[in-house]
């Protein structure tokens, strides 16, 4: 609306030049996410954080378990291969439980003396022996795949933050830079030393996700190697007895 006053002319803004609905409402959706940005790219640190924890943990306890593992298993197959007495090995074998292949021995020496102390007929029949040496190899594969996954447990966590840990970091950093560029638009052409706090804060979400995820697929790759070493070692032992068993224990 136009006033003309001698001297002076005034302009009113009606309700035309004011910013229209559709154009408020536009930005609706990017001012619902600026106003939550804060708190989510906090939330996601802290979850990276405790991600982070959880992973080292698990580095912790795996290299541990891990490593006596090893060491145990080293121990089991010294005393295996330079004794000629099951029962002497059993009692070694006792003695280490943190050994894989001690468990496996364990379990099939179980099952060898289960079947010498069933009555058998002396004329016992070739079918019968292949029954025998059967059950000693069900026994083995069976208390294999037990150790297999205990040597596993825990470590496909480390997998899973590896592989995701960046993503959420970079879900933190875009929200929170929406947020930083929504509180330029409102202040209208606000200076870089007030957003570049706010932006700061979001790209430090990224680091975090990062620093969680490097040291999670470096220790993953690095269990599933020696797993792969213990199970490898496993299949071997449980051949050999195998074959001890068929030639001086199953005639």
């Amino acid at each position: 609306m136009l006033y003309v006053i001698p001297g002076l002319v005034m302009l009113q803004a009606g309700p035309a030049a004011q910013s229209s609905p559709g154009e408020t409402g536009g930005f609706y959706l990017w001012g619902l996410l600026a106003d939550f940005s804060d708190w989510i790219v906090t939330s996601v640190m802290i979850l990276l954080v405790i991600f982070s924890i959880i992973c080292w943990i698990i580095i912790i306890y795996k290299s541990i378990y891990l490593r006596l593992a090893q060491s145990e298993s080293a121990r089991f197959l010294e005393a295996f291969w330079q004794s000629k007495r099951l029962d002497a090995i059993y009692q070694s074998a006792e003695t280490l439980g943190r050994s894989p292949l001690a468990q496996i021995f364990k379990a099939g020496y179980a099952e060898l003396s289960k079947l010498r102390t069933q009555k058998s007929q002396d004329d016992k029949a070739m079918n019968d022996k292949l029954g025998d040496i059967e059950s000693v190899e069900r026994a083995l594969r069976r208390t294999t795949t037990n150790e297999v996954t205990a040597l596993e447990s825990m470590v496909p966590f480390l997998a899973t933050t590896g592989s995701t840990a960046p993503f959420i970091g970079l879900f933190g950093t875009v929200l929170g830079i929406v947020g930083s560029f929504h509180e330029i638009g409102e202040r209208q052409g606000a200076g870089f030393e007030i957003v570049a706090p706010g932006l700061a804060d979001a790209l430090f979400a990224t680091a975090v996700g990062l620093v969680a995820a490097i040291p999670a697929v470096i220790a993953y790759n690095f269990f599933v190697r020696r797993i792969r070493v213990l199970t490898s070692e496993m299949d071997a032992f449980s051949n050999d007895f195998l074959n001890i068993v068929q030639r001086h224990f199953l005639r």
